[in-house]
């Protein structure tokens, strides 16, 4: 059900210039693909058919009069429902979240991209508050992998992952507070970056606080440029985000020769990062990859940062969070709760401020360990997951039942702690025919500098 081959956002943006195509018929056939996969994926939780026709009438009008608004200008896009988008209610995966509302603003991402002219066609399905790596709720059920339907796209943004995979759509956007871009790419065979902290602003305020990212989710490196240019501009609400980068980010899709791309760059590769459990298929995918990037005159050495253990650290913020996230829950509405995130509320709770300090401090030490490995390599490259997707409905594969997804996702969680760029890329499949990501890292600002890589890898895959 996967389709590698529906038109890119690009693609489409050319089609358009060039009169070959219009927004109407593009948004026509997302809603059909659409109402194919539904049934199947549950990949939605809202669908906006009317609106996003009106939207690409609206599109269509100005490509004609060649005044298109934006450089998205009639792409359609998918909002994972954690995003606010004016008009709608953003439930977040809950049965507590409340419908009533004025629902009348966008969040930043969101309102960056209708400025650039982008089509919502829906929201998408989360696990409830984004808790978990996969993307099952008490509201929404189960949602399902394109490459085989009986496993898990990932998650948290495994609506969106699972919406783009599948043809739906060329674009979605996601928020990753511990692998949650980047697990449902690598699970889904897309492309999806968790940009430095603060490069795409972010309102409301999220209860995880600086863990949290929001990144674009596409199925081309150059979709991922050219969303991700537009999603980072200024918010006037977000009083922690970074200035925007210089013009240009989107030009990495301009770029068609690899080896220019990577000739040069010191990228150190760390399979294991210091000893985690990997698939021996996901190991040898992603050392091909790693090979690719040395063809093409990256100079490869295989070294690890010595990050230390930070899962229980991880655990104090995130549970914390989570505690924040559903305290005006009060009385019976809190039986409502997944059962797992209200364990992991009830785990919050129990931390103390002295806890919570000295998860920070931890945090920090993290980032002045990966700023000086950073000065000796541009890019650090792991597998942004240690195994292909397994059974939807799960929190663990079964040989770890009982854990929670912090124990199978250490490859990306510590780059959460760190605030650093961090993409998963396709890099192979699995004898099952799963894909497998590949995790490119760069020194926080260094997004141009980890999309060029990826980058090179995607040229370098279509060559062949």
């Amino acid at each position: 059900m996967a389709d590698p081959s529906a038109a890119s956002a690009e693609d489409l943006l050319a089609a358009y210039a060039a009169g070959d195509a219009s927004p109407v018929e593009a948004v026509e056939a997302a809603l059909a693909r659409i109402d194919r996969t539904e049934p199947v994926l549950n990949a939605f939780c809202l669908v906006l058919a009317e609106e996003a026709r009106a939207a690409a009438r609206e599109s269509a009008a100005r490509w004609e009069r060649g005044e298109p608004l934006g450089p998205l200008d009639g792409v359609p896009v998918a909002v994972k429902d954690v995003h606010l988008l004016r008009g709608h209610p953003t439930l977040k995966g809950s049965l507590t979240s409340p419908r009533a509302g004025a629902w009348d603003e966008d969040s930043p991402a969101v309102a960056r991209l209708r400025e650039a002219g982008a089509v919502f066609v829906g929201k998408t399905t989360t696990p409830e508050l984004a808790w978990k790596a996969v993307t099952d709720s008490p509201l929404t059920g189960v949602t399902r992998n394109p490459w085989d339907p009986a496993t898990t796209p990932g998650g948290s943004s495994g609506g969106s992952a699972a919406a783009v995979a599948a043809g739906a759509v060329p674009m979605a956007t996601g928020t990753d507070g511990g692998g949650s871009i980047r697990i449902p790419a690598a699970f889904s065979g897309i492309v999806g970056i968790k940009p430095t902290w603060g490069l795409v602003p972010h309102f409301p305020a999220s209860p995880f606080g600086s863990l949290a990212h929001t990144g674009p989710m596409t199925r081309t490196v150059g979709d991922t440029a050219l969303m991700l240019e537009a999603m980072a501009r200024p918010d006037p609400r977000d009083w922690a985000a970074l200035a925007p980068p210089e013009p240009g980010l989107a030009d990495v899709r301009l770029r068609t020769d690899p080896e220019d791309l990577v000739r040069g760059l010191r990228i150190a590769l760390s399979p294991t990062l210091g000893g985690l459990a990997v698939d021996p298929e996901v190991s040898a995918a992603v050392a091909a990859a790693a090979d690719t990037l040395a063809d093409l005159g990256a100079h490869v050495t295989e070294a690890d940062p010595g990050l230390p253990d930070a899962r229980p650290e991880f655990h104090v913020l995130w549970y914390s969070g989570a505690a924040k996230a559903t305290e005006r829950v009060t009385g019976a509405d809190r039986d409502l709760f997944d059962p797992g995130l209200a364990e992991i509320i009830e785990e919050g709770l129990a931390y103390s401020a002295q806890d919570y300090l000295t998860a920070m401090a931890l945090r920090m030490e993290m980032g002045a360990r990966m700023g000086r490995f950073h000065t000796e390599y541009d890019l650090l490259l792991t597998p942004a997951a240690p195994f292909g997707a397994f059974e939807a409905g799960r929190e663990c594969p079964p040989g770890l039942a009982g854990e929670r997804w912090t124990v199978w996702a250490g490859f990306s969680h510590p780059f959460n702690m760190t605030q650093q760029p961090a993409a998963s890329v396709p890099c192979g499949f699995t004898s099952a025919g799963l894909p497998v990501g590949l995790q490119v890292v760069g020194p926080r600002h260094a997004d141009a500098r980890v999309l060029a890589a990826c980058r090179a890898l995607e040229l370098a895959g279509d060559r062949r």
